[in-house]
């Protein structure tokens, strides 16, 4: 098991990755019509969903690596790489292609299922996302995943709490408030992924880490 910090350091880099405040005004678009209990339904299918995802690739992130021969270290400096592609799309406000391409926007259009797509998946629960799970679980005590699907379970609620809470805080947060938040966690996630990339470097370089 790690010591308590590494865990709120992943709660933490979960919690930027996910950027619920970024789905709020998504959310309130796709829910226009909505009535309160319908927006409260689909807030709780947003956040199951992204606790199915992530659990599940925790669990079977292991075999996944192992099926396509791919190391840990490989799989860090790739996930960190996405992450950084996140982030600059966060610096900038704007959700990225990684998290939704244009099509997938159009396609929504005539789709009735929001608390799946695109909110759940890929917006939330993205490539991002589901690398920061697979590495923070990979090859370590069943004690320590355990504590990371936890973890992911906690930072569920927040996203559900988040989204159930979406009018009030549309109402309270301006769009440039919104913009600052989403700019101020990307800031954190860039620091995030460079770390990653870093540590994944060095494991595949050990030359890199000598001296």
């Amino acid at each position: 098991m790690e010591h308590w910090s590494e865990y709120t350091r992943f709660v933490i880099a979960l919690l930027a990755i996910l950027d619920p405040f970024l789905a709020i005004p998504m959310f309130l678009t796709l829910t226009s019509d909505a009535t309160d209990m319908q927006r409260h339904r689909t807030a709780r299918a947003v956040a199951f969903t992204v606790l199915i995802v992530l659990i599940v690739c925790a669990i079977t992130g292991e075999a996944i690596l192992h099926l396509f021969g791919a190391s840990l270290s490989s799989f860090r400096v790739g996930g960190g790489l996405v992450l950084l592609a996140m982030a600059f799309a966060m610096l900038n406000a704007q959700t990225g292609g990684l998290r939704q391409t244009l099509e997938e926007a159009r396609e929504l259009e005539t789709q009735s299922t929001v608390g799946i797509v695109p909110l759940a998946i890929p917006l939330l629960s993205g490539p991002g996302a589901i690398s920061m799970v697979i590495i923070a679980v990979e090859g370590r005590s069943w004690h320590h995943q355990a504590i990371v699907v936890a973890c992911v379970f906690g930072v569920c609620l927040i996203v559900w709490g988040t989204l159930r809470l979406a009018v009030p805080i549309g109402r309270m947060i301006s769009t440039t408030g919104r913009n600052i938040a989403t700019r101020l966690l990307g800031l954190l996630l860039a620091a995030i992924a460079i770390e990653m990339v870093a540590q994944g470097l060095k494991q595949l370089f050990p030359a890199l880490g000598a001296g």
